[in-house]
């Protein structure tokens, strides 16, 4: 009788001499904690992106080669529009599981960002990211800014109103780099805005091709420095320790709750992508660059830098009667770089800070580390204010409250709120870990005491 382990693995090993790491592998012990799964969910969501990518590159063009609309939808009937929207809107309405496929790849994108977004701050309020895994920190920040301009770029394809008015701000922010902005932006576009056709086809290959191998390098690297300096754990009992590892192995504890995860991600993804519906490029239109509406608005994890470009004063250097740099850099560039400068220098600024030069394989309770908490909520949420701006004109069109008092609460808001967040975070831990320290000297106490009742008895 085969032995669906045994017999797999001796037969790999004698002509590969690979046993010795796959019994590694499988005696990896993973983490029982939920929070370790956010990690999993992105790179689930990632092959779906691959998945659904591949069909929908069968059936896109991407050119913006004008030609005439006919097909199912009749309100685009006879209308000119480029072949890269006229493909997006036939991969909607006439391919087969077209509409289903594209809507999942937009889903998955979103989940994808948004998982990553989650998992690095796990890894903050944790203190995840010391010594010694500062570098899966730095490729974990890389891979959440990579993912964001592979997102920009993808909705960016279709030449629907929306991708046309996020590539004349992308457009408007790389001219705005001091020196050599105008150079690039150019030679990127190949002519002034929209650009050369054979702008469309570098994008083309760029999404489908260049990032995605980035990205896929990235994880893999990402993933290899974790197994080799293993998951950080949280001390749940006094087994865990920062020198024994606890938790499932991969094999047979891990792997079937993996498989499971990622076909709950996939079943998830595809049925967002069937009931619920995102991007109706339809409904926007093709760009044309006379036109706009106050109703199109980036995918959301985009929104921090429309919010800052919005809340940036109209303030230019200028010597003479030259521009040195312009407005939109500061809220385009600047911001984002400030950023991820921020959060890359973080690991070393907190050692320097605190002192600590120790390799740390035990993850913090947040209310355990209130300086860092306190400065995480306080840093997050001064972007989610920006991010939240991003949304004016919405907020203007549901709930009437005017632009420019909107403009005046939040250049106000982003200084204050995390101001008052972090002092109030930071006594609201302290005070956390001073009654979980008193707890522990109240149970040390009583046991204590059980041990000497216990000896007298043993006397008696």
């Amino acid at each position: 009788m085969i032995d669906p382990v045994r017999d797999p693995v001796r037969f790999i090993d004698e002509r590969t001499s690979a046993a010795p790491l796959i019994k590694k592998a499988m005696r990896y012990l993973f983490p029982d904690h939920w929070s370790f799964l956010l990690g999993e969910v992105v790179l689930y969501s990632f092959i779906v992106l691959i998945a659904t990518g591949i069909y929908l590159t069968l059936f896109f063009v991407p050119s913006t080669a004008h030609t005439i609309y006919h097909g199912p939808y009749k309100p685009l009937d006879g209308q000119t529009v480029s072949d890269a929207y006229k493909s997006a809107v036939n991969l909607s309405f006439s391919v087969k599981a077209g509409l289903l496929m594209r809507q999942t790849h937009h889903w998955a994108a979103d989940v994808f960002i948004a998982a990553m977004a989650m998992h690095l701050m796990r890894v903050f309020f944790t203190g995840a990211f010391r010594k010694p895994r500062e570098l899966i920190w730095l490729i974990g920040l890389l891979l959440l800014f990579t993912s964001l301009l592979e997102g920009y770029l993808g909705y960016s394809l279709v030449d629907d109103l929306l991708s046309g008015m996020g590539l004349a701000i992308g457009y408007g922010v790389g001219l705005s780099i001091p020196v050599i902005g105008g150079p690039m932006t150019l030679a990127i576009f190949g002519a002034p805005f929209p650009g050369k056709p054979e702008f469309w086809s570098r994008m083309f290959i760029t999404h489908v091709l260049l990032i995605p191998l980035l990205l896929a390098v990235l994880i893999g690297l990402h993933l290899s420095l974790v197994a080799a300096r293993h998951h950080t754990q949280f001390k749940e009992s006094a087994r865990h320790t920062e020198r024994r590892v606890v938790g499932l192995p991969t094999f047979p504890a891990q792997t079937p709750r993996s498989i499971a995860l990622l076909l709950f991600t996939a079943a998830v993804l595809f049925l967002l992508g069937g009931l619920i519906q995102i991007n109706p490029i339809w409904q926007w239109g093709p760009f044309e660059p006379w036109l706009a509406t106050n109703g199109a608005q980036p995918d959301w994890y985009l929104g921090w830098l429309i919010g800052a470009l919005r809340l940036m004063p109209s303030f230019d250097v200028t010597v003479g009667h030259f521009t040195l740099v312009p407005n939109p850099f500061w809220g385009g560039v600047l911001f984002p770089l400030f950023v991820l400068a921020v959060l890359a220098a973080f690991p070393w600024v907190e050692r320097r800070l605190t002192g600590d030069r120790r390799v740390h394989n035990l993850a913090d309770r947040p209310r355990n580390a209130p300086n860092r908490t306190a400065f995480g909520v306080a840093f997050l949420s001064w972007v989610f204010l920006i991010f939240v701006f991003g949304a004016a004109d919405r907020i203007f069109v549901l709930w009437g409250l005017s632009y420019d008092t909107q403009l005046f609460m939040f250049r106000i808001g982003i200084w204050v709120v995390p101001l008052v967040l972090f002092f109030v975070v930071r006594r609201v831990c302290r005070e956390l870990r001073a009654a979980d320290l008193l707890e522990e000297d109240q149970e040390r106490a009583e046991r204590a005491v059980a041990q000497r009742e216990g000896a007298v008895r043993a006397g008696t």
